[in-house]
């Protein structure tokens, strides 16, 4: 049972991968991984490579890559939409996800993170 991978949007608060770090969770920036330059589907791609699980908050673009790759039998590792909120809440949202949906559960899947309350 292998936990989720994130891989942070690059608008995602760098705050936000520090808190999840001290939690024990194994994330990923944009920034950090010199991904800045490429557009959504080159980020989707890499996240698909890597195994991480995308993390953003640019929703409505996120969503549509995700029903046009399922549609063409593309596969990911899952992702994460968010609107963008308050650190503290995003985090707190984040740790009930993660302890409740493994890495393996995650795949092909799409999750809105406010239904995480």
């Amino acid at each position: 049972m292998a936990r989720v991978r994130l891989y942070l949007d690059e608008h995602v608060q760098a705050s936000l991968a520090q808190g999840l770090r001290a939690r024990g969770v194994d994330v990923l920036t944009t920034q950090e991984a010199g991904n800045s330059s490429l557009d959504d589907e080159g980020q989707l791609r890499f996240a698909a490579a890597q195994g991480g699980v995308r993390l953003s908050y640019n929703k409505r673009h996120f969503a549509k890559l995700h029903y046009d790759w399922m549609a063409a039998g593309r596969g990911h590792a899952g992702m994460i939409l968010s609107d963008q909120l308050a650190t503290g809440v995003v985090l707190r949202r984040l740790m009930k996800l993660y302890f409740s949906l493994t890495s393996e559960q995650m795949e092909n899947r799409l999750e809105y993170l406010g239904a995480w309350q």
